[in-house]
């Protein structure tokens, strides 16, 4: 009986032992399982926060340019190298997983100014396109409103070629053609309509173009102003699907819009006045075109400019001239799209720039005695 007893406590002693240990083994076990669930979400958090950092610019008010330069065929592992070496990445890693990630391509071989205050994405775009940071050769300012003509005077005072030089090369039937097949959606063969004075004639866009050549390719500058105009219509491709217009009629359409408007005048009321018109089969009757088509520059038209024979004038010819007789602005060129919902047939414009609209030639006729025959307010 003793035995048994002594068997039993035994058993039971190092039943004890046991889960004494077990208890042992699971406190160290949960020690352990915290400690790397603390350990994996410090790794990931600090993680987290250093590509985070490394994402930032190195020093947001350090805007001295540092020069970097990029060999040929180097690859985006070795430039991000480069781009930590000069201080204007924190990780190459970080840049070589962002370029990857943002899907980048394209980047050329050169001379770059940098700066450890550029964001990933200015990096980027300048190591695509050499601009940013670069100092320009020369600048090119084109207006809203100017006609081919006193665009190729203002290229020619601006960069190394002679106006005669741009005005041959915009009239060029090879470079036209070319240009057809690389801009499909905006140059097209309207552009060969016998009507029409100056091929180009609106296409060049009102904006200010930077250069850094001393001397690039005519074409190039040319070409600049070409992509802007194609880009900006893009935006609008589906507007200008619905009108059932074309890259050449919108443009033709703004030009007249732009043109008339004064910095008083409202465009789509001016729209919705010539959109009115055409739908009623009445001439535009706009005096712009009339001075195109005399091929002069000056503030206002007489009866006798009204009388010459030519598409352009629309005072004798219903609907749209042949072509654009400016180059129109984007309010003009949204204007044209979207006309306000008007019942104006009339409008005009006073010594002082403000614009008149009427509904009626009676009600037109009479705001002319007031503001215009008059000259009075």
């Amino acid at each position: 009986m003793k035995d048994k007893n002594k068997i039993k406590e035994t058993l039971t002693k190092k039943l004890l032992e046991r889960q004494e240990e077990a208890k042992v083994i699971r406190k160290i076990v949960g020690l352990i399982f915290i400690s790397l669930i603390i350990i994996i979400g410090g790794t990931a958090v600090g993680g987290y926060l250093y590509v985070n950092s490394a994402l930032k610019p190195v020093d947001p008010d350090d805007t001295k340019p540092v020069n970097v330069e990029i060999p040929i065929g180097s690859g985006v592992t070795s430039i991000g190298k480069i781009l930590e070496e000069k201080g204007i990445v924190k990780n190459s890693t970080v840049f070589k997983y962002y370029v990857k990630f943002n899907n980048e391509s394209g980047f050329q071989a050169g001379s770059y100014d940098l700066t450890p205050s550029m964001t990933l994405n200015e990096i980027v775009n300048s190591l695509k396109t050499g601009k940013v940071m670069r100092k320009a050769e020369f600048k090119i300012t084109i207006p809203e409103g100017l006609q081919l003509d006193q665009i190729a005077e203002i290229i020619a005072d601006h960069s190394p070629y002679k106006k005669e030089e741009v005005e041959k090369k915009l009239n060029d039937k090879k470079w036209l053609e070319q240009l057809k097949k690389e801009y499909p959606n905006l140059v097209t063969d309207e552009i060969d309509n016998k009507e029409i004075k100056r091929p180009l004639e609106g296409y060049l866009y009102p904006a200010t173009y930077s250069f850094y050549e001393k001397k690039p390719p005519l074409e190039d500058i040319l070409k600049e102003m070409l992509d802007q105009t194609d880009e900006v219509l893009a935006q609008y491709r589906d507007s200008i699907t619905e009108r059932e217009y074309t890259a050449h009629q919108l443009l033709t359409m703004a030009s007249l819009i732009e043109e008339e408007a004064t910095e008083k005048a409202d465009r789509g009321k001016i729209s919705s006045v010539f959109y009115n018109r055409i739908e009623e089969e009445m001439p535009l009757q706009t005096d712009p075109t009339v001075l195109y088509a005399l091929g002069e520059h000056k503030p206002r038209t007489n009866y006798d400019d009204l009388k010459v024979d030519s598409p352009y004038n629309t005072y004798k010819v219903k609907g749209l001239p042949p072509g654009p007789i400016a180059n129109a602005g984007l309010s003009s060129i949204e204007a044209a799209l979207q006309p306000e919902d008007t019942n104006y047939y009339y409008f005009l414009a006073s010594a002082n720039g403000s614009v008149y609209y009427s509904e009626t030639l009676e009600e037109h006729n009479e705001k002319k005695a007031k503001y215009i025959t008059n000259k009075s307010e």
